[in-house]
C-alpha cells in the first residue's frame, strides 16, 4: 500500500503576523494587569484594607473603566492581589525550608520570615484575609491556597525526617496544616493587639512547635537536642530504659 501524504496547510504571512500581534497584545495585557496589581498594593498601604476602586485607579493613574478592562470585577482584583501577596511570602519562605541548622534555628527562621512579612504589609494582610473588598464569591481563595502551599512544604520535610528516624509519617499532613493554622491565627491576634514584640511571639511559637515535635519523638523513645544541628546518625539517643535490650547495653563501648 502506497503511503498517502496529507497536504500541509501553509501558514500565510498575514496569519503569522496576526498571531504575533495577538501574542504581543496578550503580553501587554498581562504586563498592564501586573502594574495595576502593584498599584493596588500601594493603594492598600496608603488607604488601608478598606480601600476602594477609585483610590486604586488613582494610584494606577487611570480611570475606573480602564481598570475594569483588566479585571472582571472587584473579586477578580482581590484574587490577583492575594496571589501577589502569596508569591511574595513564598519567595521568602521557600529557600528557608532547605536551609540547615539546628531545629530551633530552622523553626525560628520560618516563623520570623512569616511574621516579618505580615508586619511589613499589615494592611495588605488584612485586605486579603478579611476579604473586605470582595463583593462576590471568588473563583479561588488565596488565603487557603497559601496555607496549603506552606503546609505541603512542611509536610514533605517532616515526613522525610520521620521516615529517616524510622517513625510513622502518616500524620504529617494534618499535623502540618494544624501548625500553619496556629501560626496564622497567632499572627492575626498579634497584628491587632501588638501587645508583644515580634521576637517574643517568635520565641513563644517556636517553643510550642518544638514541644509538639519533641512529644512525638519522645513517644517513640527518641530525644533530640533542639539547639544542636540535626545529624540523624549522631544526635539521636534512646530515652533511658526505653527500646533498649540487654544485648544493646552489652554492645555499648564504655571505654
Amino acid at each position: 500500500m502506497s503511503h498517502i501524504s496529507r497536504p500541509v496547510k501553509a501558514v500565510t504571512p498575514e496569519k503569522a503576523r496576526g498571531d504575533a500581534r495577538r501574542e504581543r497584545w496578550r503580553e501587554h495585557r498581562q504586563a498592564r494587569r501586573a502594574e495595576f496589581v502593584e498599584a493596588a498594593v500601594r493603594a492598600i498601604s496608603k488607604h488601608g484594607a478598606e480601600v476602594g476602586m477609585d483610590e486604586i485607579a488613582a494610584e494606577a493613574g487611570v480611570s475606573k473603566p480602564v481598570l475594569y478592562r483588566h479585571f472582571s470585577d472587584k473579586s477578580d482584583l482581590y484574587v490577583a492581589v492575594g496571589e501577589w501577596g502569596t508569591e511574595l511570602l513564598m519567595q521568602r519562605l521557600r529557600p528557608l525550608f532547605h536551609e540547615g541548622g539546628t531545629p530551633n534555628q530552622r523553626i525560628r527562621r520560618l516563623l520570623d520570615a512569616y511574621l516579618g512579612t505580615i508586619e511589613q504589609y499589615p494592611e495588605l494582610y488584612r485586605f486579603v484575609v478579611q476579604r473586605t473588598f470582595a463583593d462576590r464569591p471568588v473563583r479561588s481563595d488565596p488565603v487557603s491556597a497559601e496555607k496549603t502551599v506552606i503546609a505541603n512544604s512542611l509536610s514533605r520535610i517532616l515526613g522525610e525526617y520521620l521516615r529517616a528516624l524510622g517513625l510513622d509519617s502518616g500524620g504529617v499532613e494534618p499535623w502540618s496544616h494544624g501548625l500553619v493554622g496556629m501560626v496564622q491565627a497567632s499572627g492575626d491576634w498579634w497584628l491587632e493587639r501588638q501587645s508583644m514584640s515580634r521576637s517574643d511571639l517568635t520565641d513563644y511559637l517556636a517553643q510550642i512547635i518544638w514541644f509538639a515535635i519533641d512529644g512525638v519523638l519522645r513517644s517513640a523513645g527518641l530525644v533530640i537536642d533542639p539547639d544542636e544541628p540535626l545529624d540523624l546518625g549522631n544526635d539521636l539517643r534512646l530515652l533511658p530504659g526505653e527500646h533498649e535490650t540487654p544485648e544493646d547495653e552489652e554492645d555499648v563501648d564504655h571505654g
